[in-house]
């Protein structure tokens, strides 16, 4: 099929090799021009392994092509996908659709057939519905244009094989109209083919079926951060106890790790979203929970801060603090919503010299906090520190070696954030060790 892709930010520019990848001939479209250039050169703008080998196959093919023109993009396709970044407004919860809708209706005014538009953004229940009136309107087509939902569920640092072989595939269509539904069986006849769960649905439930698997997750994270607190006033230890859970079928390990809390730009977007709808609409107890969460999620960060404070003696003031992480997680460059970024700012605000250490996302957490040390090599990182802090779960931080970087800092001090640490070969090299959850190894 001919698939156009309006929107080549991190899910669309994965989402467009992937359907390149699964034989579709693919025009990506974007209006910022350099994003479209350094695209077409078969370069991804941000970490994500894989992504650069698709993009430079298929760009060298000629299936997968990049513009800024929508009139193009309207001209060549079958099937089009809305992958428009989503953001937070900045003050308050509810998402920010400005760029979505504009996209949508600048697509429509070129729409002068009959056509299937899937929208993959994250968005508040009713979206699909109200964009497919507005698309209505003002395309050519007028009712021939037909809007459907299909949310992703793509993971950073796996989105690539999240995409080519998802856990599952949500279709979202219209009341009586079953043409999406067809075109989307099409689309992705390949990985159907492959077992993947199938599930047809109406739009309201494929758009919320992304909000609350976000929010169930993060719930998930801020449950064993609640447990991990749990097990520092009882002497039990988080890391046994999330091995126990994890074997529970009906619950699993995924997210079972006590430590800062959950970053990134899905969990916490989704999660203030799906607060924010629940809000509108009065429904009182998801509101509690939610809200719950994200207080937990807070006050994992302020904990991971407490305890480096506990290990600076109560004084932060002038002391050299190295963080291990930029990164929300390892696999990729996204800085946003960090976890160690925002520890180490509240150590710094507090007077501590901090040095940033992270094999990838350097770069933008230079550009973001400046004013902060940043060193890409762990151990140089640690040169004459007074506490090393570990916050994301980089093979390059776990394979340093306790006993050698001893003899570089000021003093044998570590807070393990991410629990991934083997507490027994610190100790043994005489390091001090916390962690989230874990008293008895301290």
């Amino acid at each position: 099929m001919k698939v156009a892709v309006i929107g080549c930010g991190y899910l669309g520019a994965t989402h467009a090799a992937a359907m390149a990848e699964l034989g579709h001939e693919v025009l990506g479209v974007d209006v910022d021009p350099e994003r479209v250039r350094v695209l077409a050169q078969g370069r991804a703008p941000f970490a994500e392994p894989g992504l650069d080998d698709l993009l430079v196959q298929h760009v060298g093919t000629g299936r997968l092509r990049f513009t800024t023109s929508f009139s193009e993009a309207a001209a060549f396709a079958d099937l089009y996908f809305l992958c428009v970044g989503t953001p937070q407004k900045a003050d308050h919860d509810d998402y920010d659709l400005t760029h979505l809708r504009s996209a949508a209706r600048t697509l429509a005014k070129y729409m002068d057939r009959p056509s299937v538009v899937v929208g993959k953004s994250t968005v508040p229940v009713g979206t699909a519905a109200r964009l497919a009136q507005e698309m209505r309107l003002v395309a050519p087509a007028g009712d021939g244009v037909e809007v459907a939902w299909n949310p992703e569920f793509l993971c950073e640092s796996t989105a690539v094989e999240d995409a080519l072989h998802p856990s599952r595939l949500v279709i979202g269509i219209e009341v009586g109209r079953p043409r999406a539904e067809r075109v989307l069986r099409e689309v992705y006849d390949h990985i159907i083919a492959e077992g993947t769960p199938t599930l047809v649905t109406d739009l309201m439930t494929a758009e919320l079926s992304k909000l609350a698997a976000n929010a169930f997750l993060a719930t998930k994270i801020s449950f064993i951060n609640a447990m991990s607190e749990l097990c520092e006033h009882t002497g039990a230890d988080i890391v046994a106890l999330a091995r126990t859970l994890g074997h529970d079928t009906r619950i699993g390990p995924w997210g079972l790790r006590a430590g800062s809390g959950f970053g990134g730009s899905c969990l916490p977007k989704d999660l203030h979203g799906l607060l924010g709808q629940a809000e509108s609409v009065g429904a009182s107890r998801p509101v509690s929970l939610l809200r719950a969460v994200d207080e937990i999620n807070s006050g994992s960060i302020a904990h991971v801060v407490e305890l480096a404070l506990e290990a600076c003696g109560r004084a932060a003031h002038g002391k050299r603090i190295t963080v291990w992480g930029a990164a929300f997680k390892p696999g990729t460059d996204d800085i946003r919503e960090s976890p160690g970024l925002r520890v180490a700012e509240a150590l710094h605000d507090l007077g501590a010299k901090i040095t940033v250490s992270d094999p990838v996302a350097l770069p933008n957490a230079r550009l973001h906090h400046p004013h902060l040390d940043h060193c890409a090599d762990p151990m140089l990182a640690a040169d004459g520190a007074d506490l090393v802090v570990h916050l994301t779960e980089w093979p390059e931080f776990a394979g340093v070696d306790p006993a050698v970087l001893a003899v570089r800092v000021n003093r044998q001090s570590i807070v393990d954030a991410c629990g991934t640490l083997d507490p027994t070969t610190w100790r043994q090299a005489e390091w001090a060790y916390r962690a989230p959850g874990r008293p008895n190894a301290a």
